[in-house]
């Protein structure tokens, strides 16, 4: 596709809104992948095009007349050709994903971070079911580590346990937590759920798998290129959840409180676990996502 003659000039804003005519004329809508890391074809485009040209990613009004080049357009357009040919996500073209506001490494061995318990640590909606002891944190499921990063950043007298069962995921992990410089209070530990975990957490975070089985049959090319162990959650989307539930109170101490991400499957969650009552927060996704259960309901 011809982008404009040589002799045209062309601004950073009209050629991201370029781009975003290619991605739109694609046939990429948000269902198609955009909910790993934007919601629309412009703020895709925009990632992309700031981010081949080496300019802040988080502040485009100020390079948005900013003239590119040829040669420039030429590479922009050919990192557009592989995120419509390829169907693979911006995040690991990229090699980056924001997560409120935070920069952290990914590829394709880990799931590109996206997970509503990051609001809640960044804007203290967990805070009042903690306290000056709180201490241990635990994050399940840990991917990338950005959870991990997170909470360690939000609460700075914590040590942080990050867990996952893919040690691929973990060296994805250990690379952000290297770049954020917490390797003396984050530890990073391979393990199939709670089975090697240590114990006595104030504080567990999970984004578990939750994906059902017919959710997972219908996923766009960009979620199939993440790894299905991080998203398939079986028939119901909640085989991973009574697994843990089995057994997750007796690594809690005795005010802890766990805080469970399970996407879309509120109604599967109720259907399993009638006699649970957990409170619900509010997120940027609605309310009916990311619950907080005690370690007294999880008894």
């Amino acid at each position: 596709m011809t982008l404009s003659t040589p002799d045209v000039p062309v601004t950073v804003l009209e050629l991201i809104e370029q781009m975003a005519t290619r991605l739109e004329a694609a046939g990429l809508t948000f269902s198609d992948g955009f909910g790993q890391g934007t919601t629309n074809a412009f703020d895709e485009a925009a990632w992309l095009v700031l981010w081949r040209l080496g300019l802040p990613l988080n502040n485009l009004d100020s390079v948005a007349n900013q003239l590119v080049d040829q040669e420039e357009r030429a590479q922009v357009a050919m990192l557009l050709d592989a995120r419509i040919s390829a169907r693979k996500p911006a995040a690991y073209l990229t090699r980056e994903a924001w997560l409120m506001g935070v920069p952290f490494y990914i590829d394709e061995r880990a799931i590109i971070p996206r997970s509503l318990i990051a609001e809640l640590l960044v804007e203290a909606s967990i805070d009042p079911w903690l306290s000056d002891t709180t201490r241990r944190v635990l994050d399940l499921c840990t991917g990338n580590g950005s959870l991990a990063v997170l909470a360690a950043m939000s609460y700075p007298d914590v040590t942080v346990d990050a867990v996952d069962i893919s040690a691929d995921a973990l060296a994805v992990a250990r690379i952000n937590v290297e770049r954020h410089q917490l390797a003396e209070r984050i530890t990073l530990i391979e393990s199939d759920g709670l089975a090697a975990c240590r114990g006595g957490y104030d504080l567990i975070l999970c984004n578990p798998p939750y994906v059902n089985a017919v959710s997972m049959a219908a996923l766009p090319a960009e979620f199939r290129a993440e790894p299905a162990l991080a998203l398939a959650g079986g028939t119901d989307g909640m085989d991973f959840i009574r697994s843990l539930f089995l057994n997750v109170a007796a690594q809690m101490n005795e005010n802890a409180v766990l805080v469970l991400e399970i996407g879309h499957e509120r109604v599967n969650f109720e259907r399993t676990f009638p006699h649970l009552e957990p409170l619900w927060f509010d997120t940027s996704a609605g309310s009916e996502q990311v619950m907080l259960l005690t370690r007294e309901q999880l008894a």
